[in-house]
């Protein structure tokens, strides 16, 4: 039922239409598609097993296929079958649990100055070699990557293709589906080496093709990527890659957690559904991960101007979109909703079309067919929103407010047909575009740090292209843990992560107020100071669980290791955070510690429930040393807190004939739960699809009669879930065809 699609860094979240919505084979191959009659799943076991004690354990389920063995990535495998074999397979003591497959989908050079890399260059490792990643090997889990593009061929070190089952991972032709271009602009990011320079230009890119036409892929090929990469020893892994639920217990955030623990380091884009929070997704949720955010670089924001008019429009560029570089004076028409018809004539002009019915991408593929330069969405209901395109299209695309939007409509009809656009440059802002935290169940700081993900120039098939997601943040993290294992080979992945977010930059609004610790994690990244630091705290930041309140004082404790990584002695002392009502903490004494030693110390907090009443409270310990003071975020939250109820919802025909079947992530279970149908052509209440009570929490799938459906149409289906007196819902327009 759903698809893995390829974040465009692996990042390129879906916008919902009208609501904020002759090769040699290795492998046994593994497609995309599921078919109608049967499901893939991935069964998560309590212990190894060989692929003949799978078998057997198949064995009673002549319907059930056994597809991949894995033993890396997690223990498991994945299958094929009906649901109500796979049900019963569920049932065995042996396993531990069975997932859906998911659907992913790729989020898409003053940026590298600006992390400190051109400073780095002056640096020497070891072995008196310049650090430009040499040595170091990134495996690139994607699109594919061009590696006949004159940037990367001294960069590409090889890979796979797990959507063709061959060893060719070369990016989606137009050929062969939807292009992509995805991956070659990620690995451009980290090491291209030639007419523009990535992070670490000598690093070798391992690429894996896990995500086909379109960008689109299945949890299992991207389990198999991973599989591969771990058998590999890659040294970096960099998944651009995601979907929209908040969890940390998917399976591609359990085998990214896995790889840590066999000494990957592996970096995941956070997700492009900000600015809002509970916004990261999957597996930006892996705790040993490190999950980053999208930063603006110093770049130009775009507003617009109606000629013979005064206001200045502020746009909103969306993601996986070119870059707004429109700098003349230009005619705008208007587009209605985007359809081929009404865009009959826009050629050579900038199109305004209203929000609703087709997607973003519709819309601006529409357009881009029709020859127009440059859409400007404007939103259906009050207030603006940050757009994310399916994937990347080759004109810019931007977004304003419903007022701004029919101001500017009626302007074009008083035949004020001329706009002009002026750029406003910014830097070191948190991209409004970029997802953020806190995680649901672990109640975790992510994402860990940020980079710069806006107006990002690097390599596409055929030549450049300026993307922005945090898919382009993420790549820059990748380049950077590979200058620093170059630096430090003997470093572990978590000494790594805590050096980036040790000596990461906070970022500031407008206000001059920081981003809270779930909006950038420990800041942006600079990756000089990194390599040079000379005390490691681990980890980077600190969670301090949920609290339970009752009449007494709750108690929480976290463990840091302190480690001084330079050569000289060295004294420290923590800061005594500001006083909060109802928090007591408890700082340990100041210390020294010699070279290379480190030290365990433990941080206490207690809150008073007759005085405390915040929801989440995070903020950043203070530890000084003689020339620095590291930063060290911190969160807990208050009982139930404000994250969404109800999210990742998807539904299409069932195994069974005349079934439909749908799933919903419920990130804290539900007390109360249900799905309402609604015409979609004039909003009447049509019945409820379904309720429950009391639902456990996890990925909930539902076969439901299609004798209890409405007849054939398009519905809105409003799913709503309620958990300690907070309600939340989300919207879906679902296509019923009954047969």
């Amino acid at each position: 039922m759903r698809k893995l699609a390829l974040l465009v860094s692996f990042l390129l979240i879906y916008a919902n239409p009208a609501f904020s919505q002759n090769r040699q084979l290795l492998i046994p191959p593994i497609p995309n598609e599921e078919t109608n009659s049967d499901k893939i799943a991935i069964v998560l076991l309590e212990k190894p097993q060989t692929e003949r004690q799978i078998n057997k354990l198949l064995k009673s389920y002549p319907d059930v296929q056994l597809r991949h063995v894995f033993s890396e990535a997690i223990t498991g495998f994945s299958i094929k079958g009906s649901a109500t074999s796979i049900e019963q397979l569920a049932k065995s003591s042996q396993i531990i649990k069975i997932e859906p497959v998911q659907s992913y989908q790729a989020q898409m050079e003053e940026n590298i100055k600006m992390i400190g890399t051109e400073e780095v260059r002056g640096i020497f490792d070891k072995n008196n070699r310049r650090l430009t990643g040499k040595g170091v090997t990134v495996g690139v889990i994607d699109t594919g990557v061009d590696y006949t593009h004159p940037d990367l061929r001294r960069s590409y070190g090889g890979g796979h293709d797990l959507v063709d089952s061959d060893r060719d991972p070369m990016e989606t032709k137009s050929n062969q589906g939807d292009a992509t271009y995805h991956g070659t602009h990620v690995a451009g990011i980290i090491a291209a080496d030639g007419r523009i320079q990535g992070v670490a230009p000598e690093a070798k890119i391992i690429a894996y093709r896990a995500l086909g036409p379109g960008g689109s892929g299945t949890t299992e090929q991207i389990l198999a990527a991973i599989e591969m990469a771990i058998k590999a020893h890659v040294d970096i892994l960099n998944l651009s890659l995601g979907n929209e639920v908040n969890g940390p217990d998917l399976p591609i955030s359990m085998a990214l957690n896995r790889a840590v623990d066999k000494g990957i380091v592996a970096v995941a884009a956070s997700g492009n559904s900000g600015p809002h929070e509970w916004t990261v997704g999957s597996p930006g949720t892996a705790s040993k991960a490190i999950s980053v955010g999208a930063s603006t670089p110093a770049t130009e924001i775009p507003y617009l101007l109606i000629e013979g008019t005064r206001p200045k429009i502020k746009m909103e560029p969306m993601t996986d979109s070119k870059v707004w570089n429109v700098d003349r004076s230009m005619d705008i028409i208007y587009g209605g909703l985007g359809t081929k018809r009404e865009l009959a004539r826009v050629k050579n002009k900038i199109v305004l079309i209203q929000r609703g019915r087709l997607t973003f991408t519709e819309k601006a593929k529409n357009a881009l067919e029709a020859g127009a330069r440059g859409v400007i969405i404007y939103n259906n209901m009050k207030g603006s929103f940050i757009g994310n395109l399916q994937k990347p299209i080759s004109i810019p695309v931007a977004s304003i407010t419903k007022n701004e939007g029919q101001w500017v409509k009626k302007q074009i009809k008083k035949g004020k047909a001329l706009v002009r656009f002026f750029f406003k440059k910014e830097q070191d802002r948190l991209a409004d575009f970029s997802s953020r935290g806190p995680v649901t169940g672990t109640w975790e700081i992510k994402p860990d740090v940020v980079a710069p993900g806006v107006a990002i120039n690097s390599t596409v098939p055929g030549g450049y292209l300026s993307l922005q997601g945090t898919s382009m943040a993420a790549p820059h993290v990748a380049g950077a843990c590979a200058l620093i294992k170059q630096a430090h080979p003997e470093w572990t992945p978590a000494q790594i992560k805590s050096a980036l977010m040790n000596t990461a930059k906070p970022l500031f609004k407008n206000n001059s107020r920081p981003y809270r610790t779930f909006e950038q994690g420990a800041g942006r990244i600079q990756v000089k100071e990194a390599i040079q630091s000379q005390t490691l705290v681990i980890p980077g930041s600190l969670q301090f669980g949920k609290f339970h309140f009752s009449n007494r004082a709750d108690r929480h404790s976290a463990v840091v290791t302190i480690e001084n990584t330079g050569d000289r002695s060295e004294r420290y002392t923590f800061r005594m955070p500001e006083d909060t009502e109802g928090l007591t903490w408890k700082m340990p004494m100041p210390f020294s510690l010699d070279p290379r030693e480190k030290r365990k110390i433990e941080i206490e907090l207690a809150v008073d429930a007759k005085s405390f009443k915040k929801k989440i409270q995070d903020g950043c310990l203070e530890l000084d040393t003689k020339s620095t003071t590291i930063r060290i975020p911190y969160i807990y939250v208050l009982e139930e807190p404000n994250y969404p109820r109800v999210m990742g919802f998807d539904m299409g025909e069932g195994d069974k004939p005349g079934t439909y079947r749908y799933e919903v992530y419920l990130p804290g279970g539900a007390e109360e739960f249900g799905i309402a149908m609604f015409n979609a052509a004039d909003y009447r209440f049509v019945g409820f699809l379904d309720t429950k009570r009391n639902v456990g929490k996890g990925m909930l799938q539902v076969e439901i009669d299609s004798r209890k459906l409405p007849e054939t149409g398009t519905y809105l289906m409003k799913i709503f879930a309620k958990k300690a007196n907070r309600e939340d819902f989300i919207e879906a327009q679902i296509k019923i065809e009954k047969h």
